[in-house]
């Protein structure tokens, strides 16, 4: 249907108004249904600005969420490599072990700070990278991940409920 057409069965003859008006031309009814027109594509036009609006403001808070938790999962890092240092210093007679913590901790500081610095984006092309490059090792990993969240959930789950009758529920308590 064309913009400035009238839907297909609409009134073409005059046309009585219910309220006992003058009857209404065809030239009216067009007009009468060109204005429907304009006040329904500024209806869409509202109706698709305040959708685009909602749509900023859940993506703002979303990118707020993360960077939030992506600078608090930086912290504990950062606190994790600060704790084992501090162990390593309580073993100041074998320097061995105490380099391996410090090692342990400078590896977790540049840990902290990388992510830090870097955005979700770079997050996901980098994970992205690695799936094209290792894809064996992401199909074992999902599979590992799938093994343990079923176990996971079979634990978590309630134990079916004996039949009426059952034996065992004359020894309940």
């Amino acid at each position: 249907m064309a913009g400035n057409e009238l839907p297909q069965g609409a009134p073409v003859d005059p046309v009585a108004d219910p309220h006992g008006a003058a009857p209404h031309t065809a030239a009216e009814e067009r007009a009468q249904w060109r204005a429907l027109q304009g006040d329904v594509e500024g209806l869409a036009d509202v109706a698709a600005e305040r959708g685009r609006g909602l749509l900023d403001a859940a993506r703002l808070q979303a990118q707020t969420y993360v960077e939030q938790r992506k600078s608090d999962a930086a912290q504990s890092v950062h606190d994790l490599a600060q704790t084992i240092r501090n162990s390593g210093r309580d073993l100041g007679d074998k320097p061995n072990v105490r380099a391996f913590f410090d090692s342990a901790a400078d590896g977790l500081e540049q840990l902290g700070s990388s992510i830090e610095r870097r955005s979700l984006g770079d997050f996901y092309s980098e994970a992205e990278a690695f799936a094209r490059r290792a894809p064996v090792a992401v199909a074992v990993g999902t599979f590992v991940a799938g093994l343990i969240a079923a176990r996971f959930i079979k634990s978590s789950s309630l134990p079916p409920e004996a039949p009426d009758g059952d034996a065992r529920d004359s020894f309940r308590a």
